[in-house]
């Protein structure tokens, strides 16, 4: 009686092979670790940032977590179920440039309307230096409001203090630091 929930329905598997970078067996094994940790199907982001953690233990990842739960939220209904985490998954862990450019920048567009300000901007650097801040020892840091505003005058190429999609994905591309350590190459 266990198994009947340990396994996702078949028209759900293909959907999700076709539509992930995953493969049917990862996928399955990620069903079955997903349904082990989340028995009721779906996840609220304190849970996510409490997992989020798991992968930052030295830095505060709380923050940042927030951030990445807003964008596997497809459907903004406060919880994550299996297909929203899983595609989420698939695009930090295995999407191509673009797939991962476009997901970087929802994460900076908090209020959604499409456009990047500078306040996002230095919310967002704010949250990932939290996350990062066990781990660097660089003295020459740049703190997070100095790394936004560069960042920010780099990319707003319209001088309009909104970045769109595009002067994002120009600004990001121009810069192999920035391309780094959001792990796009």
């Amino acid at each position: 009686m266990g198994k009947r929930h340990s396994k996702l329905a078949p028209k759900t598997l293909s959907e999700l092979r076709d539509n992930t970078n995953f493969t049917v067996e990862e996928l399955q094994d990620w069903y079955k670790e997903f349904k082990s940790n989340w028995p009721k199907g779906a996840l609220t982001v304190e849970e996510f940032k409490k997992a989020y953690k798991t992968f930052f233990p030295l830095g505060d990842a709380t923050e940042f977590a927030k951030h990445v739960f807003r964008v596997f939220d497809r459907n903004d209904d406060g919880l994550l179920d299996f297909r929203e985490f899983v595609c989420g998954f698939s695009v930090v862990l295995r999407g191509g440039v673009q797939e991962k450019l476009k997901f970087s920048f929802q994460i900076y567009d908090i209020n959604g309307n499409g456009f990047i300000t500078r306040d996002e901007m230095s919310e967002v650097l704010s949250a990932m230096y939290r996350v990062e801040c066990a781990l660097s020892d660089d003295p020459d840091r740049d703190d997070p409001q100095q790394r936004s505003d560069t960042l920010f005058n780099q990319m707003d190429i319209d001088c309009d203090d909104n970045l769109s999609l595009e002067e994002f994905i120009a600004g990001v591309k121009k810069d192999p630091h920035i391309m780094k350590v959001m792990d796009i190459q």
